[in-house]
């Protein structure tokens, strides 16, 4: 798709300076020296040669095919030059120069000026601003980065080329290989999309990572990010993952929704594993390339010392990752090659004088149990530690076992490095700590998972559309964007979810006439069309257990919204029935810029003002995801039952988080939602939503 950037058949560098430290001229002495396969050529219309080697006035005076240009000039001169690299056929431009739209308006305008002419001739353009683009497979380093990075098969896109360069360096001293390094900068054209596609079937790269800031066109990204994830791991840093500045929402999914979940849920979904730290980033990316998927989730742990062996353990329990039981015959093994003083047991504990020939005999016994899929070897270096040698077994056993994943934690730096040298070199990753191996097993047996899961169904309901249009439209009429509770849940109703029967008075004496027939205890919500959060105003009262204390509070709630809100339309009180033995939750929907409908789900009440343990997904949301949602909060006990208490209808919530989810999907000027709270009856008797909230746009 885009092999004409990465293994071009010929490389022009417009813009070679004379002098080093030019950035064109740095370029170009990357290329040299990076070995590249093909033609690469000098061009500035002032300077006739560098390095004895022929410099071309104009990339249209190179006699050769010319593929990918990389571009080194000032802002205004690149649509000039844009204009003879397409005359020239030039397939690929890689725009290093700045002074485009990360400058303002003019610089808006330049770089959509470039982009028009790139489109006129059919060049894909990277950039502009950027480091530039290397791919190791070909030699090709067309970067202003210090040195070549070396050669392995991890992918790495980054929308930070100075970022890009400080990982480069960390990565040369932990002697981590890269297929193909690319620095997005601008994004005018080709974008993590362009890349993820074209990454997918680049036979070099195993593992696709990404420093990511911001993306644009979320949904389609999603939808790429998850089929190139069934092939390939994806992993992401993502930056800004705080909420600064102020948001204009009303309902509590406004609220608690934010980039940084809607981010959180759109890598969740499509399958990218996120990273908490350029360290984790390389953990995780070196733990995939170097060995295979276990085929379950049971891990061996081998240690010369106690300590790190009770780290592990921990660790193991911390994230999920099972401890492997062994066969008796395992163990009988293990006590005939191993000291008295021994662990036998897992953690198998081979004792501080272990050398490299007990490492050996405790290691091939353990991989040949069938109930053990993984293993992580910790070695300390202690006097009689054998490190060079163990690292040569390890690598040994790695290869002898092919198909059980093999993480090496040699602890320490200085005496230890020379073993970690062999290991990463014979592609056993290497672990600092125990917890920092622990979690990376984690992760790649999570992906495992998530490539091995069933095909996702999206369940569609029966409902009433026309109603819910017309509800919007009349809304929109009026010239009003919330709506007022009673058609809320009127739209709620048309979705097939279970709604707590109101009934509207607009008087006091309507009101006791009402509640007789209703029965007692009730609740009583002031009805406005100005008024969305009516506790604020004091517009709710609960627990109204008679006529005498209805027509009280009635009167109360009418003088607290003429105090408070004086100008509010009050069209009366929906007297409600008050729904007893159920669990409040909320269910919830806000429109995030790039993704759309973030689909919210937690307890409700005062549980998602003070605790905010809540769940988000990225709608449309599938039974699966809505059933994980649930699981996934911190109080699911509550809802599951304990300490005597009943467990409530689960299947009753995860029913209505995807009529929420179909709902979002099939009317876009829906803003936001809030059902606060949904009432969770017992296990079989459904669920309640005692309170809609829905805010709409234009369409």
């Amino acid at each position: 798709m885009l092999e004409s950037m990465f293994c071009p058949i010929g490389v022009a560098v417009i813009g070679v300076g004379r002098k080093e430290g030019n950035v064109g001229h740095e370029i170009f002495d990357n290329i040299r020296e990076a070995g590249f396969q093909n033609r690469f050529f000098a061009v500035n219309p002032k300077t006739e040669e560098i390095h004895g080697e022929k410099v071309y006035p104009s990339i249209k005076d190179i006699p050769y095919p010319v593929e990918l240009a990389v571009v080194v000039v000032p802002s205004k001169l690149v649509p000039q030059v844009m204009e003879e690299a397409g005359e020239k056929g030039v397939k690929a431009a890689v725009i290093i120069s700045a002074g485009f739209k990360e400058t303002g308006i003019e610089g808006a305008r330049l770089e959509k000026q470039v982009i028009d002419i790139a489109e006129r001739y059919g060049i894909r353009v990277l950039g502009p601003n950027c480091l530039g683009v290397a791919d190791t497979g070909c030699g090709l380093n067309a970067t202003f980065a210090k040195e070549t990075p070396y050669r392995g098969e991890i992918a790495m896109m980054s929308q930070s080329g100075a970022l890009l360069t400080a990982i480069l360096d960390w990565a040369k001293a932990e002697r981590i290989g890269f297929s193909k390094i690319i620095s997005l900068g601008n994004k005018a054209d080709i974008s993590e999309i362009d890349l993820l596609k074209t990454l997918k079937e680049d036979n070099q790269s195993k593992v696709i990572c990404a420093y990511i800031e911001g993306i644009t066109r979320g949904r389609d990204f999603m939808m790429v990010a998850e089929d190139v994830s069934k092939k390939k791991p994806i992993i992401a840093i993502k930056s800004g993952g705080t909420d600064a500045g102020a948001r204009a929402v009303s309902s509590h999914t406004g609220t608690l929704a934010g980039s940084e979940q809607a981010y959180n849920s759109a890598f969740k979904q499509s399958g990218i594993i996120r990273a908490g730290s350029v360290e984790d980033l390389f953990d995780y990316a070196v733990g995939f390339a170097y060995q295979p998927l276990p085929k379950g989730r049971n891990v061996a742990i081998m240690t010369n010392a106690g300590g790190p062996g009770i780290m592990a353990t921990d660790a193991c329990e911390r994230y999920g990752v099972s401890l492997a039981a062994f066969e008796k015959e395992t163990i009988d093994a293990l006590r005939e090659v191993l000291p008295p003083a021994a662990g036998l047991y897992n953690p198998v504990d081979v004792l501080g004088d272990a050398k490299a020939e007990r490492y050996r005999k405790a290691m091939e016994i353990v991989l040949a149990d069938e109930n053990v899929h993984s293993m992580v070897v910790i070695l300390t270096p202690q006097a009689m530690t054998e490190i060079d040698k163990t690292a040569k077994i390890i690598v040994e056993m790695s290869r002898t076992f092919p198909e059980k994943l093999i993480y090496a934690c040699y602890m320490g730096r200085a005496d230890v490095s020379s073993g970690i040298k062999i290991l990463t070199e014979n592609r056993v990753p290497n672990y600092y700590y125990p917890e920092r191996a622990v979690a990376t097993l984690a992760t790649v047996l999570s992906y495992a998972e998530y490539i091995h899961r069933g095909r996702v169904t999206y369940e569609r309901f029966a409902v009433k559309k026309r109603r819910v249009r017309e509800i919007f439209d009349e809304t929109l009429k009026l010239g009003r964007r919330n709506l007022p509770d009673i058609q809320a849940s009127q739209v709620a109703d048309a979705y097939g979810i279970r709604i707590a029967r109101c009934v509207l008075a607009k008087d006091v004496n309507e009101a006791i006439r009402i509640g007789g027939g209703l029965g007692f205890p009730l609740a009583l919500k002031v009805v406005s069309p100005d008024i969305l959060h009516k506790s604020d105003v004091g517009g709710i009262a609960i627990g109204v257990r008679d006529e005498v204390e209805l027509g009280v509070m009635f009167n109360r709630i009418i003088d607290n919204v003429r105090r408070f809100m004086p100008q509010a339309t009050i069209w009366g009180i929906c007297l409600q029935e008050m729904i007893t033995g159920a669990r409040e939750t909320i269910i919830g929907m806000s429109r995030d810029p790039q993704f759309g409908p973030l689909i919210l789900f937690g307890l409700g009440g005062i549980y998602v003002e003070v605790l905010k343990d809540v769940s988000f997904r990225i709608a449309p949301v599938p039974d699966q995801e809505a059933r994980k949602m649930v699981t996934e909060i911190q109080s699911y006990a509550l809802l599951r039952g304990t300490r005597g208490q009943p467990g409530v209808d689960i299947d009753a919530i995860v029913d209505t988080v995807m009529r929420v989810s179909q709902l979002a999907m099939d009317f876009p000027e829906i803003v936001e939602m809030d059902i606060n709270p949904f009432m969770a009856l017992e296990k079989g008797k459904g669920g309640i939503a005692a309170d809609v909230r829905i805010t709409i746009g234009g369409k």
